[in-house]
């Protein structure tokens, strides 16, 4: 039997740290689900640099924006086509998600790091890609620095699906664990709302 299969019925779910155009509309990302039983994805800003400079499979998409917005910013343009890379693989992922009952399935999309130390920043970004990609099944990064834990509790008592990254030391564990039941506890249906920390 295949491990990761088999590691899906001891109830543990391996997800790629990976993403690119060319593995959703390849069909690439729907096999990984198929056959070895992938529960999910998480992207970074890294990821995504080498996956459009990497391949041509964004070229025609960035032409499409350009030719109705050629005076579109580069971030404004990066985050159409990451948002669109993120919305396709929702959607492929989505029956995991349901199936699992939002256990698994889920995308994960990240704050910009430039607003690690801004808190007002942090729930700003993530509210706006929340709302950009659409989509339950969605996380958004935040980092577990001392700006972005006051931000775990005020996205998760909006109902906002988090991924809390960069807990490096015992007390970010704590400071985010607490932050999480304060943000949980203010959220009228809590079983809605998915989150992890890493």
């Amino acid at each position: 039997m295949n491990p990761l299969l088999a590691l899906n019925q001891s109830g543990q779910f391996v997800w790629l740290d990976y993403i690119s155009r060319g593995l959703i509309t390849g069909g690439g990302l729907q096999r990984l689900i198929d056959e070895d039983g992938l529960g999910g994805v998480t992207s970074n800003p890294t990821i995504f640099d080498k996956a459009i400079s990497g391949s041509t499979d964004y070229d025609a998409g960035l032409r499409r924006v350009l030719d109705t917005a050629c005076n579109i910013s580069n971030r404004a343009l990066a985050e159409r086509v990451i948002v669109e890379d993120i919305q396709w693989a929702a959607d492929v992922l989505r029956p995991v998600y349901d199936n699992s009952d939002g256990a698994n399935g889920l995308v994960s999309l990240e704050v910009s790091p430039g607003s690690a130390h801004d808190t007002g920043a942090t729930i700003d970004e993530a509210r706006h890609l929340w709302h950009a990609v659409a989509r339950p099944n969605v996380m958004i990064k935040v980092p577990a620095t001392p700006e972005g834990v006051p931000a775990v509790e005020a996205l998760t008592a909006a109902g906002i699906n988090i991924n809390i990254t960069l807990m490096l030391f015992l007390g970010h564990y704590e400071a985010v664990g607490q932050a999480y039941v304060r943000g949980i506890a203010r959220h009228p249906q809590p079983h809605k709302v998915t989150s992890v920390a890493s």
